[in-house]
């Protein structure tokens, strides 16, 4: 038995796939349950009633021995009795010249009575006998029983005989060829799919939602054009139009907002506000639809399949209407019958009648009229699907319609469902298109973003920065909320991972914007916001994976004064690279490249008489080319970091600007050219470490400028007495090298305020190191020390000492004569601090106790 369930279930199936049935589909649909109909009428008729009467031909010669000498009247009457299944009958059959009838209604024993004793109603019977007329036939009813059924099967046309089950094999058959596409597996899974996400997008709320948004965006661009010439801008630029932005260039022509000097913005207002669940329901369509069309467009084997099953039903019509033609008038109402079975019934010819003769040629004359109309709609079918390029779709009226302009046409197998949907309804099209529209997602990313990131919530993450300034870090958004460019006092800007960033106009509020981070975030920008950050924003950090990602409009900031590019720009994306723009860039003085470069590209060293300080860090990529850094003849800092150099460049020694020189991360070796810093008359800081550098020439004596030293991370084993003729050096750092010694020159440089010799052999500290009394910074942690001097009290200005790592067994009590050394500020093991006298701890946790007081 089947629950009411799963019959229930069996009347979704229609509904489910009625969008993609045109009228004739429905129309053939009908057409073929009325034939079923018909199929099922007959064939009930025929399993009912369906039967032949079959009557003798007697022969002339029969009639002439069994009528001698008579005209016109019976000779003879006969009465036979049969028995037939155990129930009493009688059949009396009188012979009316050549048309016997039979006369059911004598019983039995009368009619025995009449044979064997003649009394008086057997004299009646013979009276009623004289009366009427026939001719015997000398057959029973067993034997007209066993004709009929002998004339049924050889007399009867076949096709009297099974036309109802020839038009239910044909019906059938016609049902499943239309049918059959939505039952294939091929296809089957792509239509339920496609009708599960029209019958969404159609109920879908953005649908309404969105048509709604555009069309009051359309009625207020109108607006706002007949009324723009009237009104004026809140910024105005005061530059040329020598930085303007190309025709290339990805600015946003169109602007939702606009900007007079009465009213500082006059925004659009959101038409709806999208609830959240609505919103996730929506994007989850939108990555629907667009895996739905990859998967759909690249075959068409539902429009080949649909093709095939209506040419098979073509083909199926005019095969049954040539057929059935032929055999129409086969089916009579008498028919003759010769069953060969003279030896049993003494006949040879018999005349038949079928009695449904009439009703079934009636039925067939109907089958045959609904299958023309049939066959006229399967041509015209047929004519529908090869008249237009139904594996072409194009949303031309749609984007007309809806102002998405940007709606893509589709082929193949989409197109042709859409083609079908069309036929049920040009609506659902309509609404299917909102979600194939770039503009559309981004509409709905937009209202999605602005309603879930309000300015409170923003404000909760903006904060302070190492320089204090107000910053705001937006991270793996769909876009930028409106509300940010309402914190018209933030200083940093942030957007990462955003790759639909637009900056519209309102972003002329933030005065205080100066500094702005794009990192994978290639944003597009209206003309007004281009404008304004043209001549404002002075910082900017670009951090992509390829060239293309760098906005055009970046080259065009003419104010920028710090410009920080992080990304690939090797050799073979360097003619790519659109740097050659910046030569615009006249107010710029830092560069900051981060990439792989082989070689200092030339569009670079255009801009060097802009800039002051190059950062070059290469991540391991051995840079070559290094001639065109002699250009830069205003430079004053220069990094070169991690470009696998093994020599100090030679095009560094005509950058006679110079004043600090970074080259860490290299493997630089030997140092010998050294000796040509001492045209570098402002050269006062050098940086060398993190190299591989074993000794440090005599000649570094003549860079008498220098401050700064920075050799640590290098394989020195001492430090030659050169190096502490540097009378103005303030920084030392050998630190984790291999030094063993602390040379006693060291007290010859009276300026020095840091030493870092942290990581090395040292294991005494010589007395000369307390004479630099200006010390602030003494690192001496991880080496072999195994006591401090009592002079160590004598560096008055010491700020931070680093002992930890050593073999000290106690520290000096003299270190709480070091006025200015605090607990934070010792580097020391827990239990060699505690091993200080009390006044001297006392001292040193001056810094955590005063704090106490002063809250006291």
């Amino acid at each position: 038995m089947f629950t009411l369930a799963e019959v229930a279930s069996l009347n979704d199936i229609q509904p489910t796939y009625r969008i993609l049935k045109p009228w004739w589909d429905v129309f053939m649909d009908y057409l073929a349950v009325v034939m079923l109909m018909v199929a099922i009428f007959a064939g009930t008729m025929q399993l009912t009633k369906d039967q032949v009467v079959c009557l003798p031909v007697l022969q002339p010669t029969v009639n002439s021995k069994a009528q001698p000498g008579t005209s016109g009247k019976a000779d003879f009457t006969t009465v036979e009795t049969t028995t037939g299944q155990g129930e009493e009958a009688s059949m009396r059959t009188v012979s009316f010249g050549s048309a016997p009838t039979v006369t059911p209604d004598v019983p039995l024993s009368r009619a025995t009575s009449s044979q064997y004793q003649p009394t008086e109603s057997g004299q009646e019977l013979k009276k009623e006998q004289k009366d009427s007329s026939g001719r015997k036939t000398n057959l029973d009813f067993q034997q007209y029983v066993f004709i009929n059924q002998m004339c049924y099967h050889l007399a009867l046309p076949w096709y009297s005989k099974y036309f109802p089950y020839l038009v239910l094999i044909h019906t059938i058959i016609l049902i499943v060829s239309s049918n059959f596409w939505f039952k294939y597996p091929k296809t089957c899974s792509k239509i339920e799919h496609f009708v599960s996400i029209l019958g969404k997008c159609f109920e879908s709320p953005w649908t309404t939602k969105a048509l709604s948004e555009t069309a009051c965006e359309d009625s207020e661009e109108n607006k706002q054009r007949l009324t723009g010439a009237q009104s004026l801008p809140k910024y105005v630029s005061t530059s040329s139009d020598e930085g303007s932005p190309s025709a290339s260039t990805p600015m946003i022509t169109k602007s939702g907002f606009k900007f007079s000097a009465d009213k500082p913005m006059i925004e659009v207002p959101s038409v709806t506000i999208l609830d959240k669940k609505d919103g996730e329901q929506a994007k989850a369509l939108f990555e629907k639809v667009r895996k739905f069309r990859a998967h759909v467009e690249d075959s068409d084997l539902i429009y080949k399949l649909y093709v095939g099953q209506t040419v098979i039903k073509t083909v199926k019509f005019i095969f049954i209407l040539c057929y059935t033609a032929n055999f129409v008038n086969t089916i009579s109402f008498e028919h003759s019958c010769n069953p060969k079975v003279e030896h049993l019934i003494g006949y040879t010819q018999f005349e038949c009648t079928h009695n449904m003769a009439y009703m079934l040629k009636k039925l067939l004359i109907s089958y045959i009229s609904l299958i023309c109309v049939y066959g006229f709609i399967c041509l015209y079918t047929l004519f529908w699907l090869f008249r237009i390029p139904l594996k072409e779709y194009s949303f031309e009226k749609v984007r007309e319609e809806s102002s998405f302009s940007d709606i893509p046409d589709v082929k193949n197998d989409f197109a042709f469902l859409l083609h079908m949907v069309d036929q049920y309804d040009q609506l659902y099209s309509k609404r299917f298109g909102v979600f194939l529209s770039e503009v559309s997602e981004n509409k709905l990313r937009e209202i999605s973003l602005n309603h879930e990131w309000t300015f409170e919530k923003l404000r909760q993450h903006v904060s302070r920065n190492a320089q204090d300034k107000q910053e705001l870090h937006l991270f793996m958004l769909s876009g930028v909320p409106d509300a940010v460019f309402d914190l018209t006092d933030l200083d940093v800007l942030k957007l990462e991972l955003i790759p639909e960033a637009k900056i519209p106009a309102k972003i002329s509020q933030m005065t205080n914007l100066q500094e702005l981070h794009l990192c994978h975030c290639p944003a597009k920008v209206e003309q007004t916001a281009f404008s304004f950050l043209r001549d404002h924003l002075r910082c900017l950090h670009v951090k992509f994976t390829d060239v293309a990602e760098i906005p055009a409009w970046v080259y065009l900031l003419k104010n920028l004064r710090e410009l920080y590019l992080i990304g690939n720009l090797n050799s073979e994306n360097n003619k790519m690279i659109g740097l050659e723009s910046l030569r615009e860039l006249r107010h710029l003085k830092i560069l900051h490249v981060k990439s792989n470069l082989t070689k200092i590209p030339p569009n670079i060293t255009d801009v060097a008489p802009h800039l002051t300080k190059l950062v070059i860090h290469n991540d391991g990529t051995k840079l070559v080319v290094l001639n065109s850094l002699k250009k830069m003849t205003n430079v004053a800092e220069l990094e070169l970091q991690n470009c696998e150099l093994e020599r100090i460049p030679h095009a560094i020694f005509s950058l006679s600007n110079l004043q600090e020189l970074d080259l860490k991360s290299n493997s630089i070796r030997t140092i010998e050219e050294i000796i040509s810093f001492q045209h570098l008359k402002r050269l006062t800081c050098l940086k060398l470490w993190h190299n591989k550098i074993v000794n440090i020439p005599s000649s570094i004596t003549h860079i008498k400028n220098l401050e700064s030293l920075y050799l640590s991370n290098n394989k020195l084993e001492s430090l030659p007495a050169a190096v502490f003729s540097l009378q103005k050096l303030r920084c030392l750092d050998v630190s984790y090298n291999s030094i063993a010694l602390i040379p006693v020159e060291i007290g010859l440089l009276q300026n020095l305020q840091h030493f870092h010799i942290t990581g090395n052999k040292v294991d005494i500290l010589p007395k000369q190191l307390f004479k630099c009394v200006k010390l602030r910074t003494l690192s001496l942690g991880q080496n072999c020390i195994t006591s401090i001097p009592d002079k160590v009290s004598q560096l008055l200005q010491l700020t931070h000492l680093e002992l930890k790592g050593n073999c000290l067994d106690r520290l000096p009590a003299t270190l709480g004569q070091c006025q200015l050394l605090r607990k934070s500020g010792l580097v020391v093991e827990d239990h060699l601090f505690d091993a200080l006298p009390s006044e001297v701890k006392e001292v040193l946790n001056q810094d955590t106790s005063i704090p106490f007081a002063n809250g006291i």
